[in-house]
């Protein structure tokens, strides 16, 4: 499978959180990383930013974008674990202002009504805003729904929109199913046990 190929993962319900999500199975054995180079980082701004991009991105816009995912993840998890987001250390609230002051999309009429989105360099626009949003989204009250997948090979964290708050699979078509098939073997062989 080609780089340009792969089908990111979305869904955690903040665009911060389907960007960190682009290191698969994250502080796992089999961590997987989803934006090795340009063509992969371009890949996954065609998918989730707002902009279309022609072309593509290049080996240090990838390597800038792996430095931002890294920074949103120790933003987030300062915030959720510690509830105070500068807990995440200098270089990365620095990484990530640097990163939030770049000009983000900017939205054009087309001549056929649609709204369509424009940047003169859509991959740092798109970094911008995702810089933007883990920003936003760490100062919010929303920051108390964020939580971490119990798949104990996932390493995901999500936004819980659930009414009572207690999500907690980011994924209930992989993680939970998953759970729920180990239950359901785990029951079986108890119950063969006892027979």
């Amino acid at each position: 499978m080609t780089t340009t190929s792969v089908r990111f993962r979305e869904g955690a319900g903040r665009l911060c959180l389907d960007f960190i999500r682009t290191l698969r199975y994250r502080g796992t054995p089999t961590a997987s990383e989803e934006l090795p180079d340009g063509p992969a980082l371009a890949a996954w701004v065609r998918q989730c930013g707002p902009c279309s991009l022609d072309g593509v991105a290049d080996s240090t816009q990838a390597a800038r974008a792996r430095e931002l995912r890294e920074a949103v993840h120790a933003l987030v998890i300062a915030a959720v674990r510690t509830g105070d987001p500068t807990a995440c250390g200098d270089d990365a609230r620095q990484h990530l202002n640097r990163a939030a002051a770049e000009p983000v999309p900017v939205p054009v009429l087309d001549a056929s009504g649609e709204i369509r989105w424009r940047a003169d360099d859509p991959v740092t626009a798109t970094l911008a805003l995702i810089a933007r949003d883990a920003l936003d989204l760490v100062t919010s009250p929303a920051v108390t729904r964020v939580r971490e997948c119990a798949g104990p090979r996932c390493g995901a964290l999500f936004l819980d929109g659930s009414r009572p708050g207690t999500r907690r699979w980011c994924s209930m078509g992989t993680c939970g199913n998953r759970a729920k098939k180990t239950t359901q073997r785990a029951r079986r062989r108890g119950s063969e046990t006892e027979v």
